[in-house]
């Protein structure tokens, strides 16, 4: 599904129209490739306190980025044969709150950049209307040796990369600024 979507913008983020919503964060409105996954907390991932273990979160992000990436039409497996892979090159996370077992996640996953060889997808992870955790992902399109390269056409899927809405239609939408 395509959807309007605040996206955070970062320092290595395009410029698009742009919205500030607090005193520190600039977002960019754009129109957009969001997956939704749902998953089950399960009683493995959960440390001796009860709740999902932190280094849990990156798992349940990679399954969601890999359904993102079967969502838009990347061949992930078919990239690997071909001598390619997709790697993560650094993930911001923030924790919100715990999640605990049997817990319905709901995760997010959608493209806030996309340069030639690498790019940031952005995920949360909700317990229902709770954030429980909030990621960037930078990820980096490489070759057989590891090293980051350009993106092959056949491999460059249009649902990488946002869609900056134009400001005068998102003016138009809206009909008011964003507090």
């Amino acid at each position: 599904m395509v959807y309007r979507a605040l996206v955070r913008k970062t320092a290595a983020a395009e410029q698009g129209p742009q919205k500030k919503l607090s005193n520190t964060s600039v977002y960019s409105i754009v129109n957009t490739m969001v997956c939704e996954c749902t998953l089950v907390v399960r009683t493995y991932e959960c440390d001796h306190y009860g709740h999902v273990n932190n280094a849990q979160y990156l798992h349940y992000l990679e399954y969601a980025r890999y359904e993102f990436l079967k969502t838009i039409g990347f061949d992930y497996p078919g990239a690997i044969r071909a001598g390619y892979g997709v790697y993560v090159a650094r993930i911001e996370i923030d924790y919100k709150k715990s999640a605990v077992t049997d817990d319905v996640l709901k995760i997010r996953s959608w493209p806030v950049k996309k340069g030639i060889v690498s790019g940031i997808i952005a995920q949360e992870i909700k317990r229902g209307d709770e954030v429980i955790v909030e990621a960037l992902v930078t990820w980096a399109f490489v070759d057989a040796e590891g090293h980051p390269t350009r993106i092959p056409q056949s491999w460059n899927m249009p649902g990488l990369k946002p869609e900056p809405v134009p400001e005068q239609q998102e003016e138009q939408e809206s009909g008011a600024e964003a507090p």
